[in-house]
């Protein structure tokens, strides 16, 4: 998810979080070794040097996607007379491998990540333009496109699905306690009074991966502070010593006496489970986490909008990544590869993942939504409402800041929380040395 830096700065005709997915939505609805991403590269060689083989790197690793994917490869074989050997990696291991990945010996084709997270890799050579493909495409709107154009105003993704954040909980558990929807961070942290006195713990939190708690920074300092704030911040040009962003912890702070135990050594997965298993009462992540529920349980699993926190800023801010797919730029096999590339970017490879997943949402608007469940709707239109889009912390900034220090910032703040000026302060420091490079 990534920082420009001044040599970094998204242009004028990057898109604004404000329209990047309405069109989407509205047609639609840790691990370092070296030898982590082997698996991977080591395919390319055999399979990606010409004729009618290509290799694919996946970091969809969860079952209920990696059967998504399988599907649409699947698809792709039968109709291209192409085989695609899929390397699949843990996802962690695979985003925190990325650029050993690709210097090394990376697959033709992989899954990555929209916005500014593809554009500093672009920018850095790593990947193949992919312009050509794009000029195929039908059914991307413009906003969806920018997101997929590196700072040069090449195409290098093919955008596939996307997941907003929100706070999930079961309808049954809200039912059965005659619990009432918040809306603001008052009504929120009431409610989560209320499930502790009825026995529940009143949310699932987990950070055992580093990046789940990114998603509740972010949603409170948009609430806080406002989206272009955070844009800001995220894009290095503003103080993480200074007061907003402070702020942004001493409220975060309120929530921690209604976590889970242990949430440091705890999976998304795992929490996630506990909400399931109705041990716990809501949980603030991605739209994915309907891939733990199935049948009547994912039936009974819905969200609300992350509360207020300033009345100027509302709820208008949404959360809401794309994944996708790019080029190598040591692609073995472009011709392969690019085909393979062309054919996910159009309704009838969605349809094949989304037959599977159903916690995503497409973002071609000629994607079947008859089949769209009620969580995938509500999801939709929670997008189209927004009147601004963020990618997720380690998406819209610097990955090298994201990984070497916002990671350890989190969880050290979760682990101590009463020391939030020297925690803002050692985050500014290196933060001003990291961005004193070129990154």
């Amino acid at each position: 998810m990534a920082t420009p830096g001044s040599h970094d700065r998204i242009t004028s005709n990057s898109p604004t979080r404000r329209s990047v997915l309405r069109a989407a939505a509205i047609g639609a609805g840790a691990v370092t070794l070296p030898s982590v991403l082997a698996a991977c590269g080591s395919g390319s060689g055999a399979g990606g040097g010409g004729g009618k083989s290509v290799t694919f790197g996946s970091n969809w690793s969860d079952p209920v996607p990696k059967k998504g994917i399988a599907n649409a490869v699947a698809a792709f074989q039968s109709s291209s007379g192409y085989t695609v050997k899929t390397n699949t990696v843990d996802h962690n291991s695979f985003q925190q491998n990325i650029n050993r990945y690709l210097q090394g010996n990376p697959d033709d084709v992989f899954g990555w990540f929209a916005g500014y997270r593809m554009q500093y890799f672009a920018q850095k050579g790593l990947l193949g333009d992919i312009s050509d493909v794009w000029s195929g495409f039908s059914g991307m709107s413009d906003a969806i496109k920018a997101q997929s154009t590196g700072l040069d105003g090449k195409q290098y993704f093919v955008p596939y699905y996307y997941y907003p954040w929100a706070v999930f909980y079961r309808k049954s558990v809200f039912a059965q306690h005659g619990y009432q929807i918040p809306t603001t961070w008052d009504q929120y942290i009431s409610l989560a009074k209320q499930m502790q006195k009825d026995g529940l713990v009143p949310i699932s939190f987990s950070d055992k991966d580093g990046w789940p708690a990114m998603g509740t920074f972010d949603y409170i300092n948009m609430r806080l502070n406002g989206y272009d704030f955070h844009k800001s911040l995220m894009g290095g040009h503003e103080d993480w010593s200074g007061t907003k962003v402070k702020q942004v912890f001493d409220t975060w702070r309120q929530l921690l006496p209604y976590y889970q135990q242990g949430a440091l050594g705890l999976t998304w997965q795992e929490s996630a489970q506990a909400l399931q298993q109705k041990k716990t009462g809501m949980m603030t992540l991605g739209m994915f986490i309907g891939q733990q529920f199935a049948g009547a349980d994912q039936a009974d699993l819905d969200f609300f909008a992350y509360p207020a926190l300033d009345p100027t800023n509302g709820q208008d801010a949404v959360e809401a990544p794309i994944d996708g797919f790019l080029l190598s730029h040591k692609a073995k096999n472009e011709t392969g590869a690019k085909k393979l590339l062309t054919f996910l970017g159009t309704p009838k490879a969605e349809n094949a993942y989304l037959s599977a997943d159903s916690s995503e949402l497409g973002v071609n608007s000629s994607v079947d939504t008859s089949g769209y469940n009620s969580l995938q709707q509500s999801g939709a239109k929670l997008v189209s409402t927004a009147k601004s889009i963020s990618q997720f912390m380690d998406r819209d900034s610097r990955p090298d800041f994201v990984s070497t220090v916002m990671i350890q910032a989190l969880q050290t703040f979760l682990n101590n929380p009463s020391d939030v000026d020297g925690l803002c302060n050692s985050i500014q420091r290196q933060k001003t040395a990291i961005y004193a490079t070129e990154g």
